[in-house]
């Protein structure tokens, strides 16, 4: 592990320091605040989310001051490993989180306008399925086996809409064929158990499409599929996103599913953002150490690449107590001295990028800023 510079180092390495910083950044600039400014045009913005859970155990501290901001027609990919934050993060805005034990303690949300933490309307139907809908992760435990698709395709109608039984099943024919599944109206009639998943997953699409939200949250949409549905998935969602203008969250731990959908991408680890940026900067000059052992752990599939997989050693941090330093800190192979109890700041890298971590102070240590930027410079990037 490499140890952190004292404040006794010399004037010199400082400034070999802040070229190497530079050299990789192409010359950005130094840590901005947390409270970053968002697009005042955006569909969606957060800022400094905080949810907690009590539990006998304690006090978990599930998501620590998340902020981002989604565009009309763009597609936002959260990623990151299970129990990061990703889908509580989403499902806290939507009211999808029982209250109690979950709580929000602080931070805004802005939908279309309106703060819907501040206006209390998480917990109606005035954001779920109308402003925002959603696609479940296993859609044959979201889906009632009891009735037929097209009955609980027409139930959202009628609950949103106030539609007619009659006129919201027809619509829902309609919205079953939009999805690409043959013979709509002969499968509004049947029942989840008699659909494949991936007919399963295209009902759920249907489903959260009916009132035509603005937003679509997609957590995990093909995770139970084969590569050839999952293909499929993922050509709907970006065929139907461009016909109807809708913006997408898009939550997973796939990265080959981000690098084909996403347009921006945000890292999440114990609860926190670690690093933000366009799909491209994420990808291809990976700021953050957490983000780099995430594609080192990703097979390949081309030909020439010679790559061996790398797990990731450990286990994320206890967010009964998170740490007072960088939750990555255990894990990190580029950790030092400073990272254990001292807050990583958010750094700007360029334009849009960011990342939370010591390693962009410019006076952080030399040997570690260059190791972590050689390592950069030969991480492959997902396919």
């Amino acid at each position: 592990m490499v140890k952190a510079k004292t404040a006794a180092g010399s004037e010199a390495q400082w400034h070999e320091a802040e070229a190497e910083f530079a050299l990789y950044t192409g010359g950005a600039g130094q840590g901005c605040d947390v409270q970053r400014e968002l697009s005042l045009s955006a569909l969606l913005e957060v800022n400094d989310l905080r949810v907690e859970f009590d539990t006998y155990g304690g006090t978990v501290q599930a998501v620590r001051g998340v902020s981002f901001s989604l565009d009309k027609g763009k597609t936002l990919a959260i990623v990151g490993e299970s129990g990061c934050g990703k889908s509580v993060t989403v499902q806290s805005i939507m009211g999808l989180i029982p209250m109690p034990p979950g709580r929000i303690t602080s931070g805004t949300a802005m939908l279309d306008g309106v703060d819907v933490i501040a206006e209390k309307k998480i917990d109606g139907k005035d954001i779920r399925g109308r402003l925002v809908g959603m696609i479940f992760q296993d859609p044959m435990t979201s889906l009632n086996p009891t009735m037929t698709i097209g009955d609980q395709i027409a139930e959202t109608l009628q609950v949103h809409q106030g539609m007619s039984h009659r006129a919201a099943f027809s619509r829902a024919i309609d919205l079953i064929d939009m999805t690409r599944i043959p013979e709509a109206a002969k499968r509004a009639r049947q029942y989840p158990f008699e659909f494949s998943g991936g007919m399963l997953q295209r009902s759920m699409i249907a489903m959260s499409l009916a009132c035509e939200p603005l937003i679509l949250v997609a957590d995990e949409p093909t995770t139970a599929l084969d590569v050839t549905i999952q293909a499929q998935i993922l050509d709907l969602m970006g065929d139907l996103q461009r016909e109807r203008g809708m913006a997408i969250i898009l939550i997973t731990h796939d990265l080959g599913v981000v690098a084909r959908m996403a347009d921006e991408v945000l890292v999440m680890y114990a609860g926190e953002v670690v690093e933000k940026g366009g799909v491209d900067d994420v990808f291809y000059r990976s700021a953050h150490p957490y983000t780099l052992g995430l594609k080192a752990a990703m097979p390949s599939n081309r030909d020439d690449s010679a790559q061996v997989l790398t797990p990731i050693d450990g286990s994320p941090p206890d967010l009964f107590a998170p740490p007072a330093g960088c939750g990555y800190f255990a894990r990190c192979p580029y950790a030092m001295q400073a990272c254990e109890d001292n807050h990583p700041e958010s750094f700007d890298l360029h334009a849009d990028h960011f990342a939370r971590c010591w390693l962009h102070h410019e006076g952080c240590d030399v040997e570690a800023a260059d190791v972590h930027r050689k390592a950069v410079e030969t991480a492959p990037a997902p396919e």
